[in-house]
């Protein structure tokens, strides 16, 4: 072979070589590019992955509140409920297997609400507490220790720390 074909052929092997060389650097760009976008579309994917979490958390949290407020305010209905069949049971009357019916009722509805976490609020002799009742009548310092609730003239209910409703009281003169 001739020098100037061994040239030419070194030539032409030098551009293919530099030719590939252009060609591997633009498939490393647009690898690099590709991995930067995939890489950004993973965070993008986790973050929106978080956000839903968080919005499913406190969606269910909502729900939960919305629940128990529902909940309290049905049990809020029933309590003049309740007033009543202790008034009926507090009369008198021949009729013993009707009182006996009212008082299954009675007993039947109380322990649905015992269940449900409604406590009653009925502290006669203890300290008159202004977060569970409402003084309406003064008593006398014959009737008990200053400051105390001396009679219970409507109970009052919670539902865990929710009052559901304060009972009515007469306290003692300070």
């Amino acid at each position: 072979m001739s020098p100037k074909k061994e040239n030419e052929i070194l030539q032409e092997e030098a551009v293919e070589t530099e030719e590939m060389q252009e060609m591997e650097d633009v498939q490393e760009d647009e690898l690099t590019k590709a991995q930067k976008q995939a890489e950004e579309y993973l965070n993008m994917a986790q973050r929106v992955q978080a956000d839903f979490d968080n919005f499913r958390k406190r969606n269910k949290a909502t729900r939960a509140e919305a629940f128990e407020d529902g909940a309290r305010e049905f049990i809020r209905q029933l309590l003049p409920v309740v007033d009543n069949l202790e008034r009926a049971l507090s009369q008198q009357t021949e009729d013993e297997s009707f009182k006996t019916g009212v008082n299954m009722i009675y007993r039947q509805l109380i322990d649905v609400l015992e269940k449900r976490g409604v406590e009653v609020i009925d502290r006669p002799g203890e300290k008159f507490d202004p977060n569970l009742e409402n003084a309406v009548m003064q008593g006398t310092a014959d009737e008990g220790e200053p400051g105390t609730v001396c009679a219970v003239l409507q109970k009052g209910y919670r539902m865990g720390d929710a009052v559901l409703r304060f009972a009515m009281v007469k306290v003692v003169e300070s």
